[in-house]
């Protein structure tokens, strides 16, 4: 794969990075940094500061309309309505953030940074936040048919475990993260199945049945390439099903059977020969019987028959001469 290329930029604010990351060069403009923010201590001070001006201002402010149509001075109305406009300012530095998630800053459209604290946490006023769950997640990716290295029709799926590792880029380098995994994983998967045979590998080929830990560790890497630009980690991914396709299935079915079965017609001619040659060898060995050429031929003839038979022999027993 050719190397990414990085294009001339100028005039990049300081959170922004010119590094080329991911699949087939594409630049990613936005990496994640730390928010300014403040834990829950100091938050929970704001907070009751927050309620005690609150409630303050509303009763300022009805103090203030009691004075003023008695006459009075307005100024406590003034009052009220500061107060009331700054804990509504501090409010919106206040947010709650579960374990396992993360919140994307922005303040005014601009990407100011993200926040890991838990809890109660304080944040610079006016900015909003994108809730970014940094938890493991997995998905298991449709039943793709594709065809094998040696052109064989082969339905697989695989089950992808992955977290967000870059928030920043996770919200604004692509449209929707979870989405881009699942397409991207599904896109590997198709590549991945394509260059290795189902069965029956040829020397220094990996098979899809018989090197799933192989062809697991290459499909992870491969989805971890092209989701990198999202800013997504990839912990495992493991190959869920796989068949032949049902149009070839029977016709695989039936060629996996004919190699079992001459398999086992090798062992069994195999253990025959040895049978033949071990009962031989003893009974001329213990001078039990001398044969000749033509009934040491006839011997070993009725003895593989016997040994490699599917069915019971019936003897027969020769009660005269062995010879005419």
């Amino acid at each position: 794969m050719p190397s990414p290329v990085a294009k001339p930029v100028t005039d990049v604010p300081a959170d922004v990075s010119t590094e080329p990351v991911g699949h087939a060069g594409i630049r990613v403009d936005v990496t994640e940094h730390r928010a300014a923010s403040a834990g829950s201590a100091l938050a929970f001070s704001v907070l009751l500061a927050v309620l005690g001006m609150f409630g303050y201002g509303i009763y300022a402010s009805i103090v203030g309309a009691i004075q003023a149509d008695a006459g009075g001075s307005a100024s406590p109305i003034v009052l009220g309505t500061v107060l009331l406009v700054l804990s509504a300012i501090l409010a919106t530095g206040l947010t709650v953030i579960a374990p396992g998630m993360t919140s994307v800053r922005q303040f005014f459209g601009r990407y100011i940074g993200t926040v890991r604290q838990t809890g109660l946490v304080l944040v610079p006023p006016f900015t909003t936040g994108k809730k970014v769950s940094v938890r493991v997640h997995n998905f298991e990716t449709n039943e793709l048919k594709v065809n094998d290295l040696d052109g064989n029709p082969v339905n697989i799926a695989a089950i992808v475990v992955w977290q967000v590792a870059d928030t920043a880029r996770a919200v604004f380098a692509v449209e929707d993260y979870e989405e881009f995994i699942k397409t991207q994983s599904e896109a590997a998967l198709r590549h991945v199945a394509t260059i290795h045979p189902y069965d029956q590998p040829k020397t220094g080929e990996t098979s899809l049945r018989g090197g799933t830990e192989e062809v697991s560790a290459e499909l992870a890497a491969e989805v971890a390439e092209r989701v990198a630009i999202a800013g997504l980690e990839i912990v495992e991914v493991r190959i869920s099903s796989l068949a032949y396709a049902p149009e070839i299935a029977q016709a695989m079915l039936q060629r996996q059977q004919a190699g079992a079965i001459i398999a086992a017609r090798e062992q069994i001619v195999e253990g025959a020969v040895t049978m033949v040659q071990d009962a031989l060898t003893r009974l001329e060995a213990e001078e039990i019987v001398v044969f000749d050429d033509e009934r040491r031929a006839q011997m070993v003839s009725n003895l593989l028959v016997v040994l490699t038979s599917e069915q019971r022999a019936t003897p027969i027993i020769n009660a005269g001469s062995l010879y005419s």
